[in-house]
Formats: structure tokens, C-alpha cells, sequence
């Protein structure tokens, strides 16, 4: 006897069913500025719950799909260039997260176990990553709330000199003027 979850996903898919895929898709990429292509296949039943626990922890959002259910997807926002189509090839998942470096930071951990999650590609903000390669790369990015944080204690710094330099000056200042006014 067949399982009935093959049976479900051996069915042929209606235009409709499949149009409301792409549009799925679409809009988590439209929403999300971050997202991440991987390959998971080769990954137990077991490890590939453990990868979405983790991912859930972690909150990032892992969807397995068809790569042309993801090119249609790109095509629809403007997003597909060669290079992202050269890598949807074999089997693919897309990370969605809106921290730019916690799905590189999940995966490095998750190969500590295991063979998978490979890095296709990611598409940061604009920004293109492409190979395996680049996911040490991608762990030290920081995200738009470390770069506030930077940028804000880079322009705190100087104002805690200048206050630093008034208050030792005032001091030195009283000094002499307390010093001024004992000779006399």
C-alpha cells in the first residue's frame, strides 16, 4: 500500500495551485530583504526536524519549493539574474530571516553534525552571495541593529571627550583662580 503523503505529493498540481505558490513566494521574497538558498536533500526525517526546530528557534523561516516555483517567484520581483538561476539547480530551500547573518550562523552550526544545509546562494539587501564558500563571510556581517548601535557609540564618543575635556578644564581653571586669589 502507497503512503498517502506520496500519493499527495505525487498528485499533478492544478495551474491554480501552482500559481498560488509563486504568489506565496513572491511575497515572502517582496517582505523579506534577507533570504538565503540552500540545499537540504540528503537530510534524514529526523535531522531535517532538527534543522526546523533550529531555524524556528532561531527565527528563520525554512520553505522547501520547486526551483521554478522560485524563478517565477524571483522573476515576479525583479530578483533573477543568471547567477541566482545557475544555482537553482537540484534540489532547493530558502531561508527567510530578517537578521542578515543568523541562517550562515545556524548553518556552520548545523554542519558541526551533519553534511547539510549547503549555501547556494543569499540575497542580502541587494547584495548577492554565491557558493558555499561565502558563508564564513556571511557569519561576520552585522546586522542593521549592531551597525545603529556602532554608528550611534562612534558618535557618542566624541561628545564624552568634549565634556571630559570641559569638566578636567574647569577644574584646572578653578585652581588657578583659587590659587590667584590666595596671593592676593
Amino acid at each position: 500500500m502507497l503512503n498517502p503523503y506520496l500519493v499527495y505529493n505525487l498528485r499533478i498540481m492544478k495551474r491554480e495551485e501552482k500559481f498560488e505558490i509563486v504568489q506565496e513566494l513572491a511575497g515572502k521574497i517582496l517582505e523579506n530583504s534577507n533570504f538565503y538558498i540552500t540545499d537540504v536533500s540528503d537530510l534524514s526525517v529526523q535531522e531535517t526536524v532538527e534543522l526546523r526546530k533550529l531555524c524556528f528557534a532561531n527565527g528563520i523561516e525554512l520553505k522547501v519549493s520547486k526551483n521554478t516555483f522560485i524563478i517565477k517567484a524571483l522573476k515576479q520581483n525583479n530578483l533573477l539574474c543568471d547567477d541566482l538561476e545557475q544555482v537553482l539547480k537540484g534540489p532547493s530551500s530558502l531561508m527567510f530571516c530578517e537578521n542578515v547573518n543568523a541562517p550562515a550562523k545556524l548553518i556552520k552550526e548545523f554542519r558541526k553534525k551533519y553534511s547539510r544545509p549547503v549555501l547556494k546562494a543569499a540575497y542580502l539587501r541587494e547584495t548577492l552571495f554565491i557558493g558555499d564558500d561565502k558563508v564564513d563571510k556571511l557569519i561576520n556581517l552585522k546586522s542593521k541593529e549592531e551597525l545603529l548601535g556602532d554608528l550611534i557609540f562612534m558618535l557618542n564618543s566624541p561628545i564624552r571627550n568634549l565634556i571630559g575635556a570641559l569638566n578636567g578644564g574647569g577644574q584646572k581653571i578653578m585652581g588657578v583662580l583659587e590659587t590667584l586669589q590666595k596671593k592676593e
